[in-house]
């Protein structure tokens, strides 16, 4: 077990917080470094996120890369395939380079843990150190990260809720120490992750300045965002970290995936209806001014990843021709419905993927375009704003298919497609919700989450079905964490 325990490097992302903690022995931080200021609360908080924006987790592999290859949302060309993805894309789970990915993956998401894990193992015992509300944040993101990184490793190293709520899930790590964490059932898993995000939604409720009516986001120099704007550092740019709504958000996520549907509706909801994240202007998405188009649907983002380090390898995989990671014309086609007219009105269409000629033409995936103009930074989403609308409507199925629908039609609405679902076959109604989520989580490896959760087939990235079997939905533990917990 001596892998999970592996605390990582805390680096400070913050303008205040300039050094390198020491690693003492057993690579263990130094409770006497982090934890004797309120500044070194904030060193550990930001540094889980620093961990997390990596190219080893959400940003790249869990998000634009192995979960993409996986959900077959971009396509490897075996020919070229210079990032070593088409064997992910072929579910062959034996090929060297992704037992390395995922077993980074497994580590890496531990390691945010860990550090979590002793925050706040620390936190309570130091209250009188913080300013204002700063206790109950620093502890509520703790949680909340605690919490969804558990969840990801459960989505990942673990059947389906759906297929087998009480097979075996994975350890909960609840104490930092040396000792391998109890091996929970998924249910077990469900109902701990749950408890990490209630509690941390419980902490930030009324306190998380994302609440403030004064809170506006946006892309700051061009508009009346004022997220960039309070006097303290550590209270600006909530999306970048575990805020009251991004809370509200992975509780819808980890709700629907355990079948409870009437709090993946209120939490959803409540998302929607703070009015806080605004859709994206056709305007902004379809700038004539390359540099100033708004290329992610950046309002729309609730939680994301503040990774200015990983543009140029994003660039690299997403706009390296056949060499990285792009979209067949048949298959970006067949994606975005292009060849109807809803689909070539998509205003996804029109700006997440863009037409490169020649001899071999293909689509290059623009989601993560960048300029030295952009109105915003580098962010990679985790969670946003069309999700909650597609948890609302599924969620709402059952006692209300007429509301399902409206929330299904409100995104579709929003990316220029007028033409509405109206149906009470719950069949159709999970193929077209399965088909817009395609379009709108592009590039953001939440598709094969989705496959697995509905035990749905999976849309194979140049338009082939792929049927889903377990060998599929579920990866392998790593060796190293079979044999040193005696799993």
């Amino acid at each position: 077990m001596k892998k999970i325990f592996i605390a990582l490097l805390v680096v400070a992302t913050c303008s205040s917080c300039k050094k390198w903690l020491d690693i003492k022995p057993q690579t263990q931080i130094s409770d006497d470094d982090l934890f004797k200021t309120e500044d070194g609360y904030k060193e550990a908080i930001n540094g889980m996120y620093t961990m997390m924006s990596d190219g080893k987790l959400y940003g790249r592999e869990l998000t634009t890369g192995t979960l993409e290859a996986v959900g077959q949302g971009l396509y490897a060309d075996p020919l070229t395939d210079g990032n070593a993805y088409h064997q992910t894309q072929l579910y062959n789970y034996k090929d060297q380079t992704f037992i390395s990915r995922k077993d980074t993956i497994w580590r890496n998401l531990y390691g945010v843990i860990a550090n979590a894990n002793n925050l706040l193992a620390h936190v309570d015992n130091n209250k009188l150190l913080f300013k204002g509300n700063n206790y109950n944040i620093i502890k509520g993101e703790a949680l909340a990260l605690r919490g969804f990184c558990h969840f990801d490793v459960l989505r990942l190293f673990a059947n389906s809720y759906y297929a087998k709520a009480d097979g075996q899930g994975v350890p909960y790590q609840l104490a930092f120490d040396r000792n391998a964490p109890k091996l929970y059932k998924i249910s077990e898993v469900l109902n701990m992750v749950i408890k990490d995000l209630t509690d941390a939604k419980t902490l930030l409720a009324g306190i998380d300045p994302i609440l403030d009516p004064s809170y506006k986001v946006g892309y700051g120099t061009i508009d009346t965002a004022t997220e960039t704007k309070d006097f303290e550092l550590f209270h600006q740019y909530r999306r970048t970290h575990m805020n009251y709504y991004a809370v509200c958000g992975e509780l819808a996520r980890v709700y629907l995936y355990a079948g409870d549907n009437a709090n993946a509706l209120s939490n959803a909801l409540e998302v929607i209806n703070s009015k806080k994240f605004p859709w994206t202007k056709q305007t902004d998405m379809l700038n004539p001014d390359d540099a100033k188009r708004d290329w992610i649907g950046f309002k729309e983002i609730i939680f994301g990843m503040y990774a200015p380090n990983q543009s140029n390898a994003l660039a690299s995989l997403l706009t390296n021709g056949n060499n990285g990671l792009f979209q067949t014309i048949s298959g970006g086609d067949a994606l975005f419905e292009a060849n109807t007219e809803a689909g070539g009105n998509d205003l996804r269409y029109k700006t997440w993927i863009q037409l490169q000629g020649g001899s071999a033409p293909y689509y290059r995936a623009m989601k993560y375009y960048r300029s030295t103009d952009n109105l915003y930074d580098q962010i990679i989403p985790c969670i946003r704003l069309g999700e909650m609308y597609y948890i609302a409507a599924e969620a709402s199925w059952g006692t209300n298919t007429v509301n399902a629908c409206n929330y299904y039609n409100t995104v579709r609405f929003e990316r220029n497609i007028g033409d509405s679902l109206k149906t009470t076959d719950k069949t159709v109604f999970l193929q077209a919700l399965t088909r817009e989520a395609r379009k709108e989580l592009f590039c953001e490896g939440q598709m094969f989450y989705m496959y697995k959760r509905l035990n749905m087939p999976i849309i194979g990235a140049t338009g082939t079905t792929i049927p889903l079997t377990n060998a599929i939905a579920t990866w392998p533990w790593p060796d190293d964490e079979l044999t040193y917990a005696n799993r």
